[in-house]
């Protein structure tokens, strides 16, 4: 469903996911990324949300970024996107985190949706990205300077 999503958004050839890759994150001795599927009747997958933790050096308290949110076009408006945030929002209740945050493509139409749950849009944060040869090109600067202090 990953490479659904990708579809979705218009970037089909920027997901390069594999199903070890998933495997590994979600079911290693120390994961870092959670995950939780929604079936349908008939007990077969229509929607997902794979999410990790973040951490608020204001509030001093852990929350959840969801990094995805997908439910199937047959299986939208049937309540398994509102039941995958419910079921992330109680996570954050009962471990006493402050935030359930995620990013959203502008052109998604799911911004009625998330905006019918109480969701806020955000505008005072502006997103950054560093990755590729900048990426590289900055981690080098790190290596160079642990070289020259004996790290």
């Amino acid at each position: 469903m990953v490479h659904e999503l990708a579809e979705y958004e218009r970037a089909p050839d920027e997901c390069h996911l594999t199903t070890d890759q998933l495997t590994a994150a979600l079911f290693s001795a120390s994961p870092a990324l959670f995950g939780h599927v929604a079936v349908d009747e008939r007990d077969e997958p229509v929607g997902f949300a794979l999410w990790f933790l973040n951490f608020s050096t204001w509030a001093g308290v852990h929350g959840i970024y969801l990094e995805d949110l997908y439910v199937r076009p047959a299986a939208r408006g049937t309540g398994a996107g509102r039941l995958l945030l419910a079921t992330l929002a109680d996570i954050c209740v009962r471990r006493g985190y402050r935030r359930l945050e995620w990013w959203m493509i502008d052109w998604n139409p799911a911004a009625g949706f998330y905006a019918s749950i109480g969701a806020q849009q955000m505008s005072e944060w502006v997103p950054y990205r560093l990755g590729g040869d900048a990426l590289r090109e900055l981690a080098s600067q790190a290596t160079a300077a642990n070289t020259r202090s004996g790290d």
